[in-house]
């Protein structure tokens, strides 16, 4: 084992608490990050459609091409991270390429400009995820994993509550679209100018081997990690974009700007839960807490076929709220638990990789449901998944309260 787990590092004083220095550095990354990446997030697709002039078949290529990316960069930088006993890099320099983005989004002339400025930023998100995730996991001792990444979620979800309501704000003053990509350049960079001062453990010696993505290991990794990668890609072929969503929102007659804060409430109360659900998993089990996130998740996407009402819509929203605060830092805690600890920034890898391709699939398809069939169509879809991987969950051999084994 390459790291030392902050049980066995008597220098690691700051692991008897979860919210350490290393955790806060790194909410604080993916606080000014979020804020970037998400107050372009309404503006971006009418930027594409009415600056310039691309078509919704450009649009999604743009995303695809993009998230793609992003999701297969996640296990490679997941094993070279490992390999070379680093995160740091990874980190700093993910965030880099995000920030650099955002203007080179803004000075495109065209759209396929754009989706080489996508890419370029999407490049950076599968470079820094898992390493940071990996790092995250190792400022804590085992029973408080739950807990830091909820605290991480906080922070970072705190951003993309923020981000939007900014757009808004923005685009009260100006129609102009091209100068808000250079205003998110500044939260975007002090993400990367606080990266700078992440400390991690020493390691002497350490020889750079080169790069190599360990997919053929993949059959060599333990039986419960595969189990609940296979869950959780199951579950993400059916889990479509959030766009989807606001579709039905906008659909229901609702006004842009105020689809716009349910979509900030969302995000407020995905992040005010991540805490306490994240320790909670601590406390009872992942299992426990995903299966309950996944029963939300079926209880929102069954409702959205039948919604009309605004009323309606904010309390699903908050409901979606809280399956994510109950999943997305729980689910990566879970999967690093199932791994040995030198292999951390793999296990985050993998499930991104596999579940990255898997929602790509799922918009594919919640598209085209919802064009054939109708918004029923994909919203049932939604919820047949979360079922499907909710069964899979059930007869997980793990125990209520104890973290699993491999």
């Amino acid at each position: 084992m390459w790291m030392n787990h902050p049980d066995s590092n008597p220098k690691n004083e700051s692991s008897s608490k979860v919210l350490n220095p290393t955790l806060i550095k790194l909410g604080l990354i993916s606080f000014f990050a979020d804020v970037a990446s998400e107050m372009l997030y309404p503006i971006t697709p009418i930027f594409l459609t009415t600056v310039l002039g691309a078509s919704a078949t450009a649009v999604g290529i743009i995303e695809g091409t993009a998230e793609a990316m992003a999701s297969l960069m996640k296990t490679f930088a997941g094993s070279w991270s490992d390999r070379i006993r680093k995160r740091k890099p990874f980190i700093c320099v993910g965030y880099l390429f995000a920030a650099l983005a955002k203007p080179l989004t803004g000075a495109s002339g065209s759209w396929p400009q754009v989706l080489f400025a996508r890419s370029f930023d999407r490049l950076g998100k599968g470079l820094r995820t898992a390493p940071r995730d990996a790092l995250l996991a190792e400022s804590v001792s085992q029973d408080q994993r739950g807990a830091a990444f909820g605290w991480h979620r906080l922070m970072d979800t705190m951003g993309a509550a923020i981000g939007p309501l900014i757009a808004i704000l923005y685009l009260n003053y100006s129609t102009n679209l091209r100068p808000i990509y250079f205003l998110a350049f500044i939260p975007g960079i002090l993400a990367v100018f606080i990266s700078f001062g992440i400390a991690e453990d020493k390691v002497a010696e350490v020889k750079i081997v080169p790069p190599k993505p360990e997919w053929e290991s993949l059959s060599k990794l333990p039986k419960n990690f595969r189990r609940y990668l296979l869950a959780w890609t199951l579950f993400s072929l059916a889990n479509s974009s959030d766009v989807f969503l606001l579709l039905k929102v906008q659909a229901a007659g609702i006004s842009t700007p105020k689809t716009i804060l349910m979509y900030c409430f969302f995000n407020l109360i995905y992040a005010l839960s991540s805490p306490s659900l994240g320790g909670l998993s601590d406390k009872i089990g992942r299992k426990n807490v995903l299966m309950g996130g996944l029963l939300f998740f079926t209880f929102v996407y069954l409702s959205f076929m039948l919604a009309t009402s605004e009323i309606y819509f904010w309390l699903l929203f908050a409901s979606y709220g809280l399956y994510m605060g109950a999943t997305e830092g729980v689910g990566k805690a879970f999967a690093i638990d199932l791994l040995s600890e030198d292999r951390k920034a793999t296990a985050v890898g993998y499930v991104g990789t596999f579940t990255g391709i898997a929602t790509l699939f799922a918009s594919m398809v919640g598209g085209f449901l919802w064009d054939k069939f109708g918004a029923f169509a994909t919203f049932l879809y939604g919820a047949a998944g979360a079922l499907i991987c909710l069964i899979i969950l059930f007869f997980f051999p793990v125990k209520a309260g104890k973290l699993p084994t491999n």
